[in-house]
């Protein structure tokens, strides 16, 4: 493997702040966008670019409701997203000579 595990990295999820989100969901299925936001110390705007990312590649889905007249916004992983998840830890094991 090695090197040409490369190309298998997904750049949608290599960037930090949304690896953070996808470690995070791959474990929790879903999580409020506070949480998220205290969970990866992250800003609310940075936070909003990044799953929107993540969105637009299909990996999260993004429901938005109210909860006693406040707004509520889950973000979940979805079945696609899971798959690239685990693509990109085999890659990510491929480069460092750990098999997948």
């Amino acid at each position: 493997m090695g090197l040409n595990d490369l190309g298998r990295i997904d750049e949608v999820i290599h960037g930090r702040m949304r690896l953070g989100i996808m470690v995070y969901l791959a474990d929790a299925e879903a999580a409020d966008f506070t949480e998220l936001k205290t969970v990866l110390e992250a800003t609310q705007g940075n936070l909003s670019v990044h799953i929107k990312k993540l969105e637009e590649a299909g990996y999260v889905a993004v429901a938005k409701s109210f909860v006693n007249n406040k707004p509520l916004t889950r973000v979940s992983i979805t079945p696609e997203g899971r798959k690239a998840f685990g693509v990109y830890l085999e890659a990510l094991g491929g480069l460092i000579g750990r098999p997948g």
